[in-house]
């Protein structure tokens, strides 16, 4: 299948219970990225996929400096050599950026073809990456009649959202409502320390009311919920080493409690963060750069939390005097 030849649009794409983000693959700035990880990466890919883990979330964006693109490059080249078990079940996730040149339908669709031609398959799910209902309200109607016309055209299988929150999602909604166009998806950052707008603005029983499945990026916080860190340090390199020692003094209950329940379940302090989200109702996309980490996702799966355990985890996190740093393009 070649990548702009279209595909058969499905009303609703069969998503495992996680996924794996791939930000990091392409980031130098964030993540560290260079060119000597790519046989690791495609070793993570090949672990997620004969793992029954097929969904992969990108963006058009991702990639820093020359290696923009770079996420999307590297899918594309793994998913084609890979000749494991459920090739099937591929779903490439990609996030369009609402780039201020990008103005028309038709920029939306392009951008998509352009993803494609970079995965060198067809896009399974194209996302708006975010909204621009907080600064250019006007630019948004176009990109998502973009989105719209990449389904009814048959070039996705699904198309869906990123940081929306239920305000503008009720709006969106209607319409892709009047054309008949499924929202198969929305991603929002989630996770024990950023609750915002799962939680205080109830986007979840909406995505439920409204047959959206909410995909929660960032569920480990950036790494602050592996357990890895603490208030002394040492912290990782690039941005987060500035923003690490700021929230690590503000997150100590929810820090404390999953240790505990890690011990207790004979887990790590990262697995016990993604089954909670899974046992919210969510969809986690945790990254990996290392199949040391991959292997640790994938051990989130396969059992579940007690309600007792959520609940003290969800205390915990209310008495957090620190919270992860909103994307500022979330809106209400």
């Amino acid at each position: 299948m070649t990548a702009n030849v279209p595909v058969d649009p499905s009303p609703t794409l069969s998503l495992p219970p996680m996924g794996c983000g791939t930000w990091a693959w392409g980031n130098r700035l964030l993540w560290g990225y260079d060119e000597s990880m790519d046989a690791e990466l495609q070793a993570v890919f090949n672990l997620y996929m004969g793992s029954g883990i097929t969904l992969f979330d990108s963006g058009d964006s991702y990639g820093t400096g020359r290696l923009l693109g770079r996420s999307e490059q590297l899918l594309g080249r793994f998913a084609k050599d890979y000749t494991g078990p459920n090739q099937e079940s591929l779903c490439i996730a990609t996030k369009l950026a609402a780039y201020p040149w990008r103005l028309t339908s038709e920029a939306m669709v392009r951008a998509c073809q352009a993803s494609a031609e970079r995965l060198g398959r067809p896009v399974d799910l194209a996302q708006l990456h975010w909204s621009t209902a907080n600064y250019f309200p006007w630019q948004e109607w176009p990109l998502l009649d973009g989105l719209m016309d990449l389904y009814e055209r048959g070039l996705v299988r699904g198309v869906g959202l990123s940081n929306f929150g239920p305000q503008r999602l009720k709006q969106v909604y209607q319409r892709f409502r009047e054309r008949g166009v499924p929202i198969a998806t929305l991603q929002v950052q989630y996770s024990l320390i950023s609750t915002y707008p799962v939680v205080e603005l109830g986007l979840k029983d909406l995505c439920d009311e409204l047959g959206i499945q909410l995909i929660a990026y960032s569920p480990l916080g950036l790494g602050l919920l592996t357990g890895k860190y603490d208030e002394k340090g040492p912290f990782p390199k690039g941005l987060r080493r500035f923003l690490f020692p700021y929230l690590l003094s503000g997150i100590r209950p929810v820090l404390d409690a999953l240790q505990a329940i890690a011990l207790f379940r004979q887990k790590t302090p990262a697995q016990v963060a993604i089954n909670w989200c899974i046992c919210k109702g969510t969809i986690p996309i945790p990254g990996a750069k290392t199949l040391a980490q991959a292997q640790q996702n994938l051990a989130a799966l396969g059992w579940q939390l007690e309600a007792g355990e959520v609940m003290e985890l969800d205390r915990a996190a209310a008495r957090c005097k620190r919270h992860m740093v909103q994307n500022i393009f979330q809106t209400r």
